[in-house]
Order: structure tokens, then sequence, then C-alpha cells
């Protein structure tokens, strides 16, 4: 610790990501990366990019890649807001829309970085257990807020509720922001971005994604999101007091490919429900008692044998998957959705493992 950090420093426990282990052999599941790659058609269109204009500065507005994503889901360009990675626009949202007098509200077990953020910007919160079954229940979210936040499929137990539910929420919040957080939202459950269409858009729905996810480009760092334009006219003060252009001349040509490219996401996203669906009979054979997912990804856990113990028999083994030592879910693995080759490497593992028992 530093005297010269400023007081907001010394109170923070910063978000901490997923590993990224530097092993010659590795089965990587732990931080929900496309097996596949990102379309071809974003390697050429970066590979085009990469000439003396990068002496340039980019579009600050990123205005074709706002027209790209206007153009696939129906929607005015002015509804549209960028970031470099979803993380930063979940920042400039809690910033910008989420610090109200009234706490926000988010579940008790959800994406980690939100109670991060709140402590960073100095934002009261609450949390909302869970069902018994993991479920996000709204009806629990209608007690006074100074906004709503949760990920559609939820992470890390990758479950989803249905856009009907989201809808009942909205309208028992019309005084505060609901922000659904859309990164799994490929991999099966309904998005929210069609409640956007047209003259009846939502004034108080806000939904954000990511390209990291389905559309295979983590390490490009791009993330959007979408809702009326008051809100992102909101966004857009905050994001140009902070960072003017946060996405580069490569990254926007990369991004726009992507968006164009609808058969590869929904290529790569079928391949990869096929192998979670393969996946989940394959542990529950073993023991396994696995949450119904959406996502790229399954939160599961054995009725014998604790998740530490697991986590760390493949880890030995070269296989990393994601542990969480919290309340309620210490028994759990995350476990990222790789190819069928992969799977099957993390089966055959498991089964050494509980062999030896």
């Amino acid at each position: 610790m530093s005297r010269f950090w400023s007081p907001v420093v010394q109170t923070l426990t910063p978000y901490v990501p997923g590993e990224q282990p530097q092993m010659r052999r590795l089965v990587k599941l732990n931080t929900n990366e496309s097996p596949y790659g990102p379309s071809p058609k974003v390697l050429a269109a970066i590979s085009q990019q990469t000439n003396s204009d990068l002496r340039l500065y980019p579009d600050p507005e990123g205005v074709a890649l706002k027209k790209a994503i206007a153009n696939l889901h129906g929607l005015d360009p002015k509804q549209v807001f960028l970031g470099n990675g979803s993380d930063e626009v979940l920042a400039h949202v809690f910033l910008g829309l989420l610090k109200q007098k009234d706490a926000v509200l988010f579940p008790d077990i959800t994406y980690s970085f939100y109670p991060v953020y709140c402590k960073l910007f100095g934002i009261n919160y609450k949390t909302i257990p869970l069902g018994s079954e993991f479920e996000i229940k709204v009806a629990d979210y209608q007690s006074p807020n100074g906004g709503v936040i949760f990920p559609n499929p939820n992470a890390p137990t990758g479950r989803a509720i249905p856009r009907s539910e989201i809808e009942t929420l909205l309208s028992r919040n019309k005084e505060s922001v609901v922000v659904v957080d859309e990164a799994y939202v490929d991999f099966g459950t309904e998005s929210c971005i069609p409640l956007l269409r047209g003259a009846n858009c939502p004034e108080n729905l806000l939904v954000v994604h990511t390209l990291s996810k389905s559309r295979a480009l983590a390490g490009l760092r791009v993330g959007f999101a979408i809702g009326h334009p008051d809100l992102i006219e909101g966004l857009e003060r905050v994001k140009n007091s902070f960072n003017s252009y946060p996405l580069g001349r490569l990254a926007q040509a990369g991004a726009i490919a992507a968006i164009e490219d609808q058969a590869h996401l929904e290529e790569s996203s079928k391949k990869i429900a096929e192998t979670r669906t393969r996946l989940v009979k394959e542990l529950d054979a073993l023991g396994f008692d696995t949450l119904p997912s959406s996502a790229n990804f399954i939160f599961t856990r054995h009725l014998k044998h604790t998740g530490s113990k697991l986590y760390q028999a493949l880890r030995e083994r070269g296989i990393i998957v994601r542990h969480f030592r919290l309340p309620r879910i210490e028994e759990f693995l995350r476990i990222t959705i790789g190819t069928d080759e992969q799977s099957n490497e993390l089966v055959a593992a498991l089964k050494e493992i509980l062999a030896s028992d």
C-alpha cells in the first residue's frame, strides 16, 4: 500500500478475472471463450485496415459500427452505444445511470464485477438472493431502487429467464433503469432487444452485449449497449468525459465484419449448444448435478466430491475450469463449453479422478 494512494483506492477489492495460465499442455475451460475462433471475414477486415491510416485517430463515434448494429436489430443508430469491451460499457452504465439515491439491485450470485463497480463509484447496492434452484425471481425486484441489473443468462449459473418475465419487471420498475446484460444470450435464450424497436421503445430498458463470447472476439475488446436514445446520450456524456476514442480502427473494422456475418455466429453457437447437451448428459452419468444452462458454460457439482478437490485434480491434469470460493456455490465448478475433443478430455479426466477414490 502506497501513502500516495487516494482513499478510494485503499478501500477497493478489484475484480479477479479468470486465470490465463501459461502451461505447455492445456485444456482451457475457465473463461468462457469460444473454442471456434472468429469469422474469417473479421480477419480479412482487420488485415485490410493494417495500413498507414493507423497513424490517424479512429472515428470517435464509431458511426459505421453503430449503423451495422442498428441494421442487424432493426433500430436507429442513436440507440447504440459502443465501448472497449462490455466491461467498459458496464462501467459507464454504473456511473452514468445507476449512481442514484436509492440502492441498485442485483442478484447475490451473479457477475462479480457489479459490486466492484459499485465500490469504485460510491454506489449503494443491495443483493437479492437467487431462489432455491439458483433462479432469478423478478417478483423480488419490486422495492424502491436506483436501478436493476442482471445477466440473462445469469453468470456463473447459466440460468436464463424468459423475455416475458423481464417485461413484467420493466412494468414494475418504471421509475428506474433495468439493465439486462446479455453477454451469453446467443447460446439459448431470448434477447430483449426486440422490445427496443419502434415507437414503444421503453425509456428504462438498456441491453448490453459483447463480441467476446459468441462472436469469438475476446481479444479485440468490443462491447455495446442498446436502449432509448436518452439513455444512450447519458452514456455518451460519460464516455466523452473519460475516453473519446475507446475503439481503435482495427477493432471497429473487425466488429463490423463480425456483426454482418450472422451465419458464422449461428453456426458456432449451434455447435456449442450441441456439445453442451452431450456434456451435461455425460456428467449426469458420473453423478454430477448440473443447473439448466442457456450459456456457453455449465455450472455443476458432484454429490460426493467437493468443488475444490475436483478443481485441483483437474488442474493437475492440465484442465482449467473456474471455481468460486463463495457461500452457496463453493461446491460448484463453472466449465466453459469447448470443442467435442476438449469435452472428451474433461470427461475422461473426471472418470479417472472419481475412480481413484
